[in-house]
């Protein structure tokens, strides 16, 4: 299996999803794991980790993935069976001026702004992926509802098929950033069942509170990734909403639109609110009676 992070940070995604592999009882030497990072200090930790962890071949490729992809084959872009990232979010100055004459066809769905790299990176990765292929991505919530350009975008890769569901996550949960972010799954081989509809996760209060930084337990990330497999409505936390839905909201796929996790308010008994008031009332007037009594008895009439 190819496996590609094209932001590849520190290759911790690289790494657990090897050790995944592992852990399923596969053999990660089986992977085929490739990234490329831009930062030359983060880029050496990344090759030191994949060394560090048993995977000395992994292919780590130095330079700008939107201006300059190096992950090519007699200069076309390699293809790969899955691809995960966590992009810089809303990055500014992130190459829309390579984008415009794009040499790889990565943009055809549209050139996102160009003080908002997010789109750049996801249609990036929608190009490497093969024919059955899968991807995962971090993004901040704006891709979701933004309009002009983005909102072209998303309509684009919605019209073809490819969202298979949006995952909102809590806030503080990643570094260098307090913002909640939402998990994009894209698919160009969807199961029949799926296809025509995208599955919409609240997982924003799944997390344990740290002094520093939010953490996703074990126990939250079984329950995402156990309603991703189901695919099924949940109430309050997921639904799957058909495509003609999504259109009819513009092609929006701001989360609290389709999953409402707002608690019901408690429902009034009319009839026994009624009995209760009539009840006061009649404490009230036996109370002031009472009064009237103990006031004419010291003299004071009202």
């Amino acid at each position: 299996m190819r496996i590609c992070d094209p932001t590849a940070g520190s290759g911790g995604m690289l790494i657990e999803c090897a050790h995944h592999i592992e852990r399923q009882g596969g053999n990660p030497r089986n992977l085929t794991l490739h990234g490329q990072e831009k930062n030359l200090s983060t880029w050496a930790i990344c090759k030191m980790n994949m060394l560090l962890h048993g995977l000395p071949d992994a292919r780590i490729e130095k330079g700008d993935t939107i201006r300059d992809p190096k992950l090519v084959d007699e200069g076309e872009l390699l293809l790969y069976d899955r691809v995960i990232a966590n992009p810089p979010f809303s990055l500014d100055e992130w190459g829309r001026e390579m984008a415009e004459n794009d040499g790889h066809a990565r943009f055809r769905f549209g050139v996102p702004p160009k003080t908002k790299g997010d789109l750049a990176f996801v249609q990036h990765m929608v190009a490497v992926l093969n024919a059955s292929g899968r991807l995962g991505v971090v993004m901040p919530h704006g891709v979701l509802f933004r309009g002009s350009a983005e909102g072209r975008i998303r309509q684009g890769l919605l019209q073809e098929d490819l969202f298979e569901a949006v995952i909102g996550l809590a806030p503080n949960l990643f570094y260098g950033t307090g913002i909640p972010a939402s998990v994009l799954v894209l698919n160009r081989d969807k199961a029949a069942a799926r296809r025509g509809k995208v599955l919409f996760i609240d997982a924003s209060g799944e997390f344990e509170e740290g002094s520093n930084q939010n953490r996703l337990r074990g126990q939250d990330i079984e329950h995402i990734a156990g309603t991703f497999h189901a695919y099924v409505d949940v109430e309050k936390y997921a639904r799957v909403v058909p495509l003609a839905d999504i259109e009819e909201n513009d092609w929006n796929l701001n989360i609290s639109r389709y999953v409402d996790t707002s608690e019901e308010e408690e429902r009034i008994d009319v009839a026994e609110a009624v009995r209760k008031l009539r009840e006061l009332e009649q404490e009230r007037a036996a109370a002031e009676a009472t009064m009237n009594r103990y006031l004419a008895g010291l003299g004071y009439e009202r």
